[in-house]
């Protein structure tokens, strides 16, 4: 099992450091990792990207990103120890011979060297080829890549191929930043320390599954990868099928970062397809019009600048799924995630099955289930709702529902929660790769989401309007409502 601590220095090369991701994201959380004592002292932040800066001018940008995006206030003690390590290298990643140069600064075969690939994924093969051409890819090095991994299953595996030229599986650290995420993380402790779980989780005790990921936001001037991509392979494929593996899988052996993701991928490859026949009632696909979220006008995703005018991009899907294995069967999972909803919120809500006999039919004609719902964002926690009876004098026993609260503001007031970034850099430098996601899930996900589009496709099905501010098109409630007699959670 590995410590969280770096025991040795390294070299952090950030490609694309002009980029989005990593003013708003990789700098921030750096600095945080600085300033929680995370780094060590003889470490090297080596930005790289087509700019004739010099290191003073490269750390005078830097400190502009930090005042602009830090959630913080910048202290100028931490500042000088983070600007200590910073150093700027301008680099054409077409350019193989910039590669040689680059290894003059370079030691790859004494120290650690992790390279960040904050750059779009068609960039991914030419780096890599460069790096291997001058041997920058011994066994001391690392590289971690963002999503998307591909566009489907056919492109995941061509990256996943020109990659794996370069640098072995142990050495590719795969992100999706809600495996960071800390509310994600105590999934596993969650699941597997406390027995009133461990032994109830099953299709023997839970009645159905819903994961929710809504936004208020809209396309936010990324319409060129939007436009191409949609809320299906932008959310789906890879945030909500992380958290689906993650809270259906079976005990791993260990906490390794193979066992668990062994029994991640057993779960993706159980996933009932679905298809041509079924496509129509187990999905929903919307597209946002204007609408008013949180007292705001806001436009349709049609009048969003840049879009086309007769795009059939979804912005909202809503899916019912089963996953076809002993532990499961039976039990429906209902995924939906969209943007222009009424609130931002990422949950989990676990409906466990209802008791067999009503003895309090006097306070409820159907006593309501427990519910277990776990809290990503925002209020970071947990509560399980329970059926309590209220105090008072009376002979009958009168019944209310009432929830058994933990929040991690309360619980930890003095343990803050890191970003998912400060998490996944850190794993990443430490070594560990259990919060990434191997070749094999990132396919698994690819086939299962290919089988959903493709039919979208083939039966030329098109995203229903909603109005923005509402929780999406109302055919979901068809889905969940008149089809399985339930009900969404939206609170």
């Amino acid at each position: 099992m590995y410590t969280n601590k770096t025991t040795q220095f390294y070299d952090l090369v950030i490609f694309g450091a002009k980029g989005d991701l990593t003013k708003r994201k990789l700098l921030p959380a750096l600095y945080k990792l600085e300033k929680k004592k995370k780094i060590f002292k003889n470490t090297r932040i080596i930005g790289i990207g087509r700019a004739n800066w010099n290191n003073s001018e490269y750390s005078k940008i830097v400190k502009e990103n930090l005042l602009n995006f830090l959630d913080c206030s910048l202290d100028e003690n931490i500042w000088k120890l983070f600007k200590s390590k910073l150093f700027f290298y301008n680099l054409d990643i077409n350019n193989t011979s910039c590669f040689k140069q680059l290894k003059k600064i370079l030691d790859t075969d004494s120290n650690i060297t992790i390279y960040y690939f904050a750059m779009p994924p068609n960039t991914f093969e030419i780096i890599c080829k460069g790096l291997g051409d001058s041997h920058l890819n011994n066994k001391n090095t690392r590289i971690v890549i963002e999503k998307p991994i591909g566009d489907s299953l056919k492109s995941a595996k061509i990256i996943n191929k020109k990659i794996s030229k370069y640098f072995k599986e142990s050495q590719i650290f795969r992100i999706d930043h809600y495996l960071g995420k800390e509310t994600t993380l105590n999934l596993l402790s969650l699941r597997f320390a406390n027995s009133i779980f461990f032994n109830n989780w099953d299709n023997k005790v839970i009645d159905h599954v819903q994961i929710t990921v809504s936004e208020k936001v809209g396309i936010e001037g990324r319409w060129k990868y939007f436009e191409k991509t949609g809320q299906m392979k932008d959310m789906v494929q890879n945030h909500l099928l992380q958290l689906l593996t993650i809270i259906t899988m079976s005990p791993p052996n260990n906490l390794e970062a193979n066992s668990i993701r062994d029994e991640k991928v057993k779960v993706l490859n159980s996933l009932r397809l679905i298809n041509n026949n079924n496509v129509n009632i187990n999905t929903v696909r919307g597209q946002y019009s204007s609408g008013i979220v949180q007292g705001v006008k806001v436009n349709s995703y049609l009048n969003e600048d840049g879009v086309k005018k007769n795009s059939r991009t979804e912005t909202f899907v809503s899916i019912r799924t089963h996953i076809d294995n002993s532990r499961w069967e039976g039990v429906p999972f209902y995924l939906r995630t969209g943007k222009r909803l009424p609130i931002k919120c990422s949950k989990i809500v676990i409906f466990f099955k209802k008791t067999p006999i009503n003895l309090f039919n006097n306070s409820f004609i159907n006593i309501p289930e427990n519910k277990l719902t776990i809290r990503l964002e925002p209020n970071e926690g947990i509560d399980l709702q329970i059926i309590n009876k209220i105090p008072d004098l009376q002979s009958e026993y009168l019944l209310d529902k009432v929830k058994l609260n933990f929040d991690y503001i309360h619980t930890f007031p003095k343990n803050s929660l890191s970003d998912a970034y400060e998490r996944l850099l850190l794993e990443s430098m430490i070594g560990n790769q259990s919060l990434f996601v191997r070749h094999d899930e990132v396919e698994a996900s690819w086939k299962w989401i290919d089988s959903i589009t493709n039919s979208w496709s083939s039966t030329n099905q098109t995203p229903i309007l909603y109005k923005a501010g509402t929780w999406g098109p109302g055919e979901i409630s068809d889905m969940i409502i008149n089809q399985d007699k339930r009900y969404w959670d939206n609170f």
